[in-house]
């Protein structure tokens, strides 16, 4: 929009003198202004479905830049394989099933066609019991599910030194809720890059920009799969 200067507005070489210019004349300098400048074009919309991330540090990005976060990541890898989506990151390093749960109405504010749920390896760095994971999960699941509204879940496994009873009960939390719920499941989020110095940061346990790539490369077939559910529940719910 131009500026009014002090007294008058230049319209294509022409002066139009603020106390003599009539309403015809006011009327065609702002339709000038229009034709000259050319056609307004609303903001674009985003494109495709939104998608929250709901999950601690592994989603938040924990030491990374904001763009070399998960969500990121895989927003830019399922762009490049010709599919849009927005992911939000609603990812808090430290939280647990039962933070994330805290957080779930921010999550259904937003309004998301589709949440990625990675939660429950803070419970289990916590040695908290299976059963407290589980509760977390499921409450958050049963929620979206009511909500109408698609779920990737993203398994955690139990580190080993907590014993195999304790493994075995921790590890089938995962599986179990996606099938009651009818969630797509990736069975374990650090898949490939868990263990692998060369791809997480000197903590041993948060992945890199790499191992964010390593992790993105792996769950994309599966986050393919999800916007193609989130389609088709669209499509049933318009």
């Amino acid at each position: 929009m131009r500026k009014k200067t002090s007294g008058h507005v230049a319209v294509k070489g022409y002066q139009l003198v603020g106390k003599r210019q009539t309403r015809f004349a006011a009327m065609a300098a702002l339709l000038a202004c229009l034709l000259w400048a050319g056609p307004v074009t609303p903001p674009a919309l985003a494109a495709g479905p939104r998608i929250a991330a709901l999950g601690d540090s592994l989603t938040a990005g924990y030491g990374l830049p904001a763009d070399e976060a998960f969500p990121a990541q895989l927003e830019k890898a399922l762009a490049a394989r010709g599919r849009q989506a927005t992911i939000v990151n609603f990812g808090v390093s430290g939280d647990t099933t039962a933070g994330g749960l805290a957080r779930l109405g921010q999550v259904l504010a937003m309004r998301p066609d589709g949440v990625i749920l990675e939660l429950g390896a803070n419970d289990m760095l916590r040695g908290q019991d299976p059963e407290s994971a589980r509760a977390g999960l499921e409450a958050v699941m049963k929620r979206l599910s009511e909500a109408g509204i698609p779920v990737l879940v993203c398994g955690m496994r139990a580190a080993r030194n907590f014993g195999a009873d304790y493994a075995a009960e921790f590890d089938a939390v995962y599986p179990e809720l996606a099938k009651k719920y009818d969630a797509l499941l990736y069975p374990f989020f650090l898949d490939g890059v868990a263990g692998r110095p060369d791809l997480t940061q000197p903590d041993g346990l948060h992945p890199t920009a790499r191992g964010v790539a390593e992790v993105v490369a792996r769950i994309l077939p599966t986050a393919e799969a999800f916007l193609d559910r989130i389609d088709r529940t669209k499509a049933q719910n318009p």
